[in-house]
Parts: C-alpha cells; sequence; structure tokens
C-alpha cells in the first residue's frame, strides 16, 4: 500500500502546492482520495496514468476538494474510456455534478456512477477481496469525513518442511492458512501453531482532512502505519483554526501520539504561511515520526 501525494495546500494554492489530492496504490488497483483544482495535471507530470483509477473518494464538497472533477472525468471521456468511474461522496455531490456532466460530456464513453456516503457514520464503504474502506466522520464546518483503507488480514504462513513431515495433503492446507489445527489418521492433533508462521500484519492508512482537533477518531485509526492529518494552522493561530473547523499541527500530532500511529504526514496547509517548515517542528516536538506533504511525495504504507 502506497500514497502519492498530488495536492497538499488548502482552499488557496500557491505555485509549489496545488489543491487537495491523493493517490493510494493497492496491489495493482488505484484509488483517488479528493480532487481539487489541477489533480489531472499534478497526474500527468508525476506520470501517473489513470487506466487503473475506478474508484474516487471525496470527504467533503468544500471546492478544494472537488473543483477538479469535472475536468477529469471530461479528460478520461476523452481517451476513450470505457470503465465505470464509482465517485464516493456526500449524496449532494451527484446533484450538483450531474447537470455538468450532462452539459459538458454528454457523448462521454463511459458511465459515472454516484455511491452516497453519510458523513456521521464510521461504516465500510468499499470492499474487494484484499481491501476495505471505512469512513472516519470528521469535524467540520460541513459534513466532512475521512477514509481508512484496511488491508484484509492475510493467511497464516506455511512451513513446507512440517507439512511434507507430516505428510498433510493439498487439500488441507487452505483450512490450515485459516487458523486450523491438523489430525492424523490415529488421531493425533498437530497444532497449527507447529505448521505455520504469523501472517505479515496489514496495512492500513488513514486520511484524516479537513478536521478539527477530535479525540473522537482515536479509536479508528489506533496503530495504523500512516496517518494523514490535516495541520492547517499554527498552534499560534488556534482562535482561527477553530472559528474555520481546521486544526493545528500541534492537534495533529496530539491525534498521531494519542492513536499510537507508526508514522504522521501533515498537510492541507494554509497559504499564509511562507516556511512551512514550522508547521513540521511544532509537529515533532509531540510526535518525533512526523513528515511534511509536499506534492510528488511517494509514501509507503
Amino acid at each position: 500500500m502506497n500514497v502519492t501525494i498530488l495536492g497538499c495546500n488548502s482552499a488557496l494554492p500557491v505555485i509549489e502546492r496545488f489543491q487537495t489530492a491523493q493517490i493510494v496504490h493497492f496491489r495493482e488497483k488505484m484509488f483517488m482520495i479528493d480532487c481539487g483544482e489541477g489533480t489531472q495535471i499534478r497526474m500527468r507530470q508525476f506520470k501517473i496514468k489513470p487506466t487503473r483509477l475506478n474508484h474516487i473518494f471525496i470527504s467533503h464538497l468544500h471546492g478544494d476538494h472537488v473543483f477538479g472533477l469535472i475536468g477529469l472525468i471530461s479528460s478520461l471521456g476523452m481517451v476513450g474510456r470505457t470503465a465505470d468511474l464509482v465517485i464516493h461522496a456526500h449524496p449532494d455531490l451527484e446533484k450538483m455534478l450531474q447537470p455538468q456532466i450532462d452539459y459538458y460530456c454528454a457523448e462521454m464513453s463511459y458511465k459515472v456512477i454516484f455511491e452516497s456516503i453519510d458523513p456521521r457514520k464510521h461504516v465500510l464503504i468499499y470492499e474487494d477481496r484484499s481491501l476495505r474502506v471505512f469512513s472516519i466522520p470528521l469535524k467540520h464546518r460541513v459534513p466532512s469525513c475521512g477514509f481508512l483503507f484496511e488491508e484484509k488480514e492475510k493467511p497464516r504462513h506455511i512451513i513446507r518442511e512440517m507439512i511434507d513431515f507430516y505428510h498433510i495433503p493439498l487439500k488441507e492446507i487452505p483450512f490450515i492458512q485459516q487458523g486450523a489445527d491438523f489430525i492424523t489418521e490415529d488421531g493425533t492433533v498437530i497444532p497449527n501453531e507447529r505448521l505455520t508462521r504469523p501472517a505479515t500484519p496489514p496495512k492500513r492508512y488513514a486520511y484524516c482532512s479537513d478536521t478539527a482537533f477530535s479525540k473522537r477518531i482515536i479509536p479508528w485509526i489506533e496503530g495504523v502505519d500512516l496517518l494523514y492529518h490535516e495541520a492547517t494552522f499554527l498552534h499560534t493561530d488556534i482562535v482561527r483554526a477553530k472559528a474555520t473547523g481546521h486544526s493545528s499541527a500541534q492537534q495533529a500530532a496530539e491525534i498521531a501520539r494519542d492513536a499510537h500511529v507508526k508514522q504522521l504526514i501533515i498537510g492541507h496547509y494554509s497559504a499564509r504561511y511562507d516556511h512551512i517548515e514550522d508547521l513540521l517542528a511544532e509537529a515533532q516536538a509531540i510526535f518525533s515520526n512526523t513528515r511534511l506533504a509536499f506534492d510528488g511525495l511517494y509514501l509507503h504504507a
């Protein structure tokens, strides 16, 4: 599971940082989180081909998270896309975007399908054979949710030498990988721990933007491999943060610390700051394993 940052600034883009958008790469699949203005330009700059992009997750309906959608949808039609594109978002997005699709993309060769999200609930919103995506209710001026990408648990690793030693039939191996013991013909129970090693822990990535400080999210992101949490303001501007439904870098770090995450990435910077390194210093004072997001950053969960 890997993440590419396409844009990490807040409402006002700056030359080096576009508005919010990310790509989550998982095995052969590719998912998009938010789609701010300029997203498709960044995809071309970073050589990300959209052919494997089938699902887009929209956190909320502020313009800096959705203004890139109609351009991307139109461009995909121009290159002859035929596969459906599913957009998971607040139901109001369909009301706003469908008229634009009807007007600008009437001859489009593929379908855009809208799947509604209730941002107030922590629920499963996507699932396939190897991955689940959950919504994470956030605290913002408009209904907003983050997303938890969670790899499904893998089967336990077979110890080939022990399988051979006990002459275990191939048909039994799938059950043993799922944790079953093996019973020999004479009734001897061979415990699973003797036949297998633990599976590699599943990867988990949490995206939490836009949001004011809220400890409510901690149980849902506990121990994730990678957390992206907005850090729009320095803590000296906490009054402004509270008024606009955003977090400070200090607060993002407090969430990461209390949730025992492995790594924190901060982003969604206010354009008021010329030196975002000050945000990093503020966060690292509380949670040392913090990095700054920047456009083009490629991360391993």
